[in-house]
């Protein structure tokens, strides 16, 4: 992965960018990313805050909770660790991407293998 990674919402309201190397590249499998997603999982990245900051073009945001962009949907999370919650699939450059935390595995589909080494938890992990 080569930094900086970029990244924003389908309208272009909201970009950002990642100066740091995210802490880890996890999959959902709860339920309710499966619906959120319409997809088997969600994907997302966990990176320090100061690891992230605004690009270009952003739409006005608090400092704290969701910032949805719009109808495009992308999410940041801010997390009081000091940390941020990404949606991987928001980022330009999705080709590196290897999720190696796995979370809510007791939904996950049947079809779904993980790899040799990779974390996975039943439920929510310990913090």
């Amino acid at each position: 992965m080569e930094l900086p990674q970029t990244g924003g919402c389908q309208c272009g309201k909201v970009r950002y960018e990642i100066t740091q190397a995210p802490q880890s590249a996890y999959t959902c499998h709860c339920t309710a990313c499966q619906r959120l997603t319409s997809s088997a999982f969600s994907m997302g990245l966990v990176v320090a805050r100061r690891g992230l900051s605004p690009g270009r073009r952003r739409a006005q945001a608090s400092a704290a909770g969701q910032h949805p962009a719009g109808v495009s949907g992308v999410r940041l999370h801010l997390r009081p660790a000091g940390v941020v919650r990404v949606r991987a699939g928001s980022l330009d450059d999705t080709s590196w991407l290897r999720p190696t935390r796995h979370i809510w595995t007791r939904s996950k589909q049947p079809w779904i293998i993980f790899a040799p080494g990779d974390e996975v938890f039943e439920a929510q992990p310990p913090a």
